[in-house]
């Protein structure tokens, strides 16, 4: 019996249609934090960092990645809503090892019930995966038309133990780059904000202990196996790139270079080490080179600090939003998570996307958060144990720090409570 195929076409264009990040509500400045820590302030320098988005008690993976979202899926018509035929959310912040956020991020939009809704762990490359999966299944053509919210959300939450020692060495050096937040990309056939180049990918991964999760709450690593993996992966993954794509060439081919950014000193040093490698570049041209070609994606990403997952989106954001595309530019991106895996590709942005973007005004969404003072944010480490992974019934305190909560640019979702493990939000304007 003969059955009916759905029609196919070829594509090649694809990418992403749109994009937001949300970074919170609060946020305090790292070097008061630095200086309150009584750091080594020449060694806090080297990171590059301004301000990080912290947490609040009645803000979760699901609130950042929700608010980071809804603006992309409000402006879409009813039928084109209803293209999202797949939930993808990326992180290493979920709050369950069975049921997926992105349930609660397909429920909490009022998106389509025939879609398909998963997750992805893979350190601080697995929004970029998600992305790619994304990639992969518009080219596929396998539901002509069909779109993919890939909703990248990580929070980190420090906490101070009851009776043992508040901070250590190691842990208050880490403190500064720590950041929480989400950012959201709808990847369709129409990419107004980033087009995709099809197979140009060089990926890269091995096994290596440099930083893990051996407990839900908890982080450890050794932050210099760390950076040499970061630099090793980066070399590697644009070589496999340069081996797919004939004459690419990390000095002219590109634009913009997006990094994931755990701190903006890591970023300098690695691209230091691409331009001498590959470009043989001396000193001062890579200096230059660096503040055309790579500060712009430092920008956003030096207010929010490290989203692990969503650091390459927002490295990429921060890059079409603060660059200059008058002419269409190629912007080269690479990811790396701890483990390891890795990838650098690339794509190309234009004047387009970054009136699109800025249409959502990031910079006023970042200038809008309410700064903690250091005594705030002592007692938000405290709040923090409340809640941990497996929590089972809490309502966080929505009077902590209530300046946060006025002046909202637009309706804001808040973990309301939990209630028997389950997770329920509300709205607030």
């Amino acid at each position: 019996m003969d059955q009916k195929r759905p029609k196919r076409k070829h594509v090649s264009m694809v990418g992403i249609e749109a994009m937001n990040v949300f970074a919170g509500t609060a946020c305090i400045d790292v070097s008061k934090l630095a200086r309150h820590r009584n750091l080594d302030m020449t060694r806090f320098d080297n990171l590059l960092m301004k301000e990080k988005s912290v947490a609040l008690p009645y803000e979760d993976p699901i609130t950042f990645a929700v608010n980071a979202a809804r603006p992309i899926v409000d402006a879409l018509s009813p039928a084109e809503k209803d293209r999202i035929e797949m939930v993808i959310t990326c992180t290493e912040s979920a709050f369950d090892f069975g049921k997926s956020m992105s349930t609660y991020c397909h429920d909490l939009l009022g998106l389509n019930r025939n879609c398909r809704l998963f997750e992805i762990k893979n350190a601080c490359y697995s929004g970029v995966a998600g992305l790619q999966m994304a990639v992969n299944f518009v080219l596929a053509q396998t539901s002509p038309g069909g779109k993919v919210l890939v909703i990248a959300t990580d929070v980190s939450r420090f906490m101070v133990e009851e009776g043992g020692e508040a901070l250590s060495a190691d842990w208050s050096f880490a403190e500064p780059s720590g950041g929480s937040g989400a950012v959201a990309m709808l990847v369709s056939d129409r990419p107004h904000v980033f087009q995709i180049d099809p197979g140009a990918n060089g990926y890269y991964g091995y096994e290596v202990m440099d930083t893990c999760r051996p407990s839900a709450d908890g982080d450890a690593g050794d932050t210099d196996l760390s950076l040499l993996s970061y630099l090793n992966c980066c070399e590697n993954a644009f070589l496999e790139y340069r081996k797919r794509v004939e004459g690419a060439h990390f000095g002219d081919s590109f634009g913009y270079i997006a990094y994931h950014t755990p701190f903006g000193g890591m970023v300098k040093g690695a691209h230091r080490n691409m331009m001498r490698k590959l470009v043989k570049a001396k000193p001062a041209d890579i200096e230059l080179d660096f503040q055309r070609r790579v500060t712009p994606g430092l920008i956003h990403c030096q207010r929010v600090g490290n989203i692990m997952g969503a650091t390459a989106a927002m490295s990429l954001l921060s890059t079409i939003d603060n660059g200059d595309f008058g002419t269409p530019q190629r912007i080269g991106v690479f990811s790396y998570g701890s483990g390891c895996c890795s990838e650098f590709f690339s794509g190309v942005a234009m004047q387009e996307g970054q009136a699109r973007l800025r249409a959502l005004d990031v910079k006023g969404h970042l200038d809008s958060r309410h700064e903690l003072s250091m005594d705030d944010y002592d007692r938000l480490l405290e709040k923090s144990r409340d809640l941990r992974f497996g929590t089972r019934n809490i309502v966080p305190d929505a009077d902590f720090v209530p300046q946060a909560r006025e002046g909202l640019r637009r309706p804001t979702l808040f973990l309301k409570q939990i209630k028997e493990f389950h997770r329920e939000y509300e709205w607030i304007s």
